[in-house]
């Protein structure tokens, strides 16, 4: 058995699952900590949700998902903000301190990526001292280039970082996902940065499966079954200095169709084998 004190259940992975469920199955193999979905907390409700994983003796390594904050309507803004502080509520209700961002795609119709991003960085600030009255940290998470218009105006973890500098680290953080940074060229520098400036906030692990599915969303695989190189991207994150949790998220139709507790056990295996010998 592998030492599994640093997994982490993204409950993404296990889709058709409730909380409940993904909570037992966590609990049955073993794995000590879980990133909680809003989705999933809302069908439970907040306290119930808590009291779920406080009961289990489990960990919430973080909450997905806030962000969405490129609107360019006074409407859509404050629909957002308010949105992402309710967000930040629920995270210190669950007992994380890492909300993550997608920070959101242009606007229908918008081709302004500048306009965007310069958005995001202003809503940024906005919500900065909520978070940090409530002990939460905003968790920048930078997609693959090809949810840039959709998803994310932001694709590196260079632009993360640029977005995060102007706050302290303890307020703005990145997450590492392998699925959505293992191309990029400056990855190992990227790395280098967040891990000196304190703000590697989140580690996600999951391939990426090839040829890119119909729906490219549903894109990402179990750990080895893609071309993502986890060993290069584990020694990096090590070396960093991250010690936090190692989730593993991920959307894809046929695993999510799959026993939940096959799924578990395939994960626990792939993990051993491929991103924790790259830990210290």
């Amino acid at each position: 058995m592998s030492d599994l004190t640093r997994l982490s259940l993204n409950t993404a992975t296990t889709k058709r699952w409730t909380l409940r469920e993904a909570v037992d199955g966590a609990v049955r193999a073993g794995i000590p900590s879980v990133g909680l979905w809003r989705d999933r907390v809302a069908e439970e409700g907040l306290t119930e949700s808590a009291r779920l994983v406080r009961d289990a003796g489990l960990r919430v390594s973080s909450l997905c998902r806030g962000g969405f904050l490129t609107a360019a309507d006074e409407a859509g803004a404050q629909a957002a903000l308010a949105d992402n502080r309710a967000a930040i509520v629920e995270a210190a209700a669950l007992g994380t301190d890492a909300l993550i961002l997608v920070v959101g795609g242009l606007p229908e119709g918008d081709r302004d990526l500048a306009g965007a991003r310069a958005r995001v960085a202003e809503r940024i600030a906005d919500l900065v001292p909520f978070a940090r009255e409530h002990g939460v940290r905003l968790v920048l998470e930078p997609l693959h280039p090809m949810y840039c218009a959709d998803r994310a105006v932001i694709s590196t973890l260079a632009q993360a970082l640029d977005l995060a500098a102007p706050h302290p680290a303890e307020q703005v953080a990145v997450v590492v996902d392998t699925f959505h940074v293992h191309w990029d060229p400056a990855l190992a520098e990227g790395i280098a940065r967040a891990g000196r400036e304190n703000r590697i906030a989140s580690y996600q692990v999951c391939d990426f499966n090839l040829p890119i599915a119909r729906d490219a969303l549903l894109s990402r695989g179990m750990m080895g079954d893609g071309v993502v190189d986890f060993a290069s991207i584990t020694s990096m994150i090590d070396a960093a200095g991250y010690t936090g949790d190692v989730e593993v998220e991920i959307f894809n139709a046929e695993i999510w169709d799959s026993p939940g507790d096959q799924v578990l056990s395939a994960m626990i295996t792939r993990y051993g084998d491929l991103v924790l010998p790259h830990l210290t």
